[in-house]
């Protein structure tokens, strides 16, 4: 499976600590990342990531095109819902995009748990037929 991971700023230990808790499920699985995102993730965790330019500077946008394309089996974006971000129009269309292409999409801890875990037993082992 293909697994992007997203996080805004104040979400970025969080997504530390998701990756170090599931390392070892999402070792079996390609990832990518926006920039920072990637580089602290890997940094911290040892996983190998694909690095995209930061959010700031296109790298969800690399994401959203490789989405549009059927190039990503799960999106992990942890948001931040309480400050408002200068890319937001962004981060509604990455969404909308996972909801066009039936991307499974978490963006906060909880749903990403139930999502990874899922993926651990073969919940989402229909994403490789519709490739």
């Amino acid at each position: 499976m293909n697994i992007a991971l997203i996080a805004h700023d104040e979400k970025k230990e969080l997504m530390i600590q998701f990756c170090i808790a599931y390392c070892g499920i999402l070792s079996r699985n390609n990832l990518c990342a926006t920039g920072t995102t990637g580089k602290i993730v890997s940094e911290s965790t040892g996983l190998k990531i694909t690095g995209f330019l930061a959010g700031s500077q296109g790298g969800d946008q690399q994401i959203a095109a490789r989405i549009a394309c059927n190039e990503i089996d799960m999106l992990l974006f942890f948001r931040d819902p309480l400050s408002p971000k200068p890319n937001e129009p962004n981060d509604m269309n990455l969404l909308r995009l996972c909801d066009m292409h039936n991307i499974p999409v978490a963006t906060n801890i909880a749903t990403a748990e139930v999502l990874i875990h899922g993926l651990e037993r073969g919940d989402l082992d229909w994403r490789n037929i519709l490739k």
